[in-house]
Parts: C-alpha cells; structure tokens; sequence
C-alpha cells in the first residue's frame, strides 16, 4: 500500500509525540521512541499546515494544561476488528479512572480474551487520544504502555489532579 501518511512533530511535556493524519483523521500519535513507533518510510511527508494535526497539537496543549478532559477529534487508527473494538473500550474508560485489562476484555464482549486485550492495548497507535495508559492491572497495580512505565505514571497523576479539581469545583 501505497498510501500517503501527513505528520509533525508536537513538544509535550513528556517528550516528542509523532501526529500522523490522512488528512481526513488521526490516525497515530506515537511517544518517540515508544514501542511499535512506526517505520518513516518515503510515504511519510511532513506537513505542518495539516488542519487536523494542528486540531490535535491544541487539544493536546488544553490536555496538559488540565483544561481538556475529552477529545472530539475524528480518528482513524488501522487495525484488525478486534484491535479497533478495543480500542473503543478504552476510550470509553472516562477521565481520572483506570480499568484492569480482564475488564476491558469483559466489555469487549470476551472475557476470556484478557491477554488478547492486553496485546491490542499495547499496540494502540493513538497515546493519549485513546488513552491506554487508563488501563491497569487487575490489583490496580500499572503495567505494561508501550511509552513507558514513567509516562503512564504521569499521565494518570495529571488526570487525577485534573479530576481532583474538577470535583472541587462542582463541590463549591
């Protein structure tokens, strides 16, 4: 397949994200250097002007500020049914909580598919937008993202914190 891949580079305060579109979606936001990061080949041309990736630059700056807690970006990661049933799952697991892996595969329809879920999350290819690093193991302790252990930590303190104030908030 021949298919044209648009990105840029966005600075976050984790490190360098790859947003890659197809002009029409997001399809990818990669940690640099994360596991399965995608081989830049000749169809990957950079493209700042994309309006779709500088959407998701914004949203991503409003994320890390703690003012976004959803993303309404249109995305379009590639993979198998059962990677992309997933995938929804996660990103249904709402802002500031966690879901174990046995659970995500309770929702995905197959409870025995535990591993199989555990497979798909690491290879989701959207960070933060389908937010994996919600996903724990079953005795809440965290395993497993493909961005690595530290960045899952800061992720979820962020939401927390987001989440903590948030209820502070409605509580006032």
């Amino acid at each position: 397949m021949n298919t044209v891949v648009y990105f840029d580079r966005f600075e976050s305060p984790l490190g360098t994200l790859l947003l890659a579109t197809d002009e029409s979606a997001l399809t990818g936001a990669w940690f640099d250097a994360q596991r399965y990061f995608p081989l830049l080949d000749g169809r990957w041309q950079r493209r700042r002007n994309s309006a779709v990736l500088q959407r998701a630059a914004v949203m991503l700056d409003e994320y890390f500020a703690g003012t976004r807690t959803t993303f309404d970006i249109a995305l379009a990661p590639a993979g198998t049914p059962f990677q992309r049933a997933v995938w929804d799952q996660i990103r249904a697991v709402p802002y500031g909580e966690t879901v174990a892996y046995r659970d995500l595969a309770v929702r995905t329809g197959n409870a025995a598919a535990v591993r199989a879920a555990g497979a798909a999350t690491g290879r989701n290819p959207l960070s933060i937008f389908v937010p994996c690093h919600r996903i724990v193991g079953a005795d809440g302790t965290l395993t497993g993202y493909a961005g690595g252990l530290d960045r899952k930590r800061a992720l979820l303190a962020l939401e927390r914190e987001g989440a903590a104030l948030e209820a502070a908030r409605r509580a006032a």
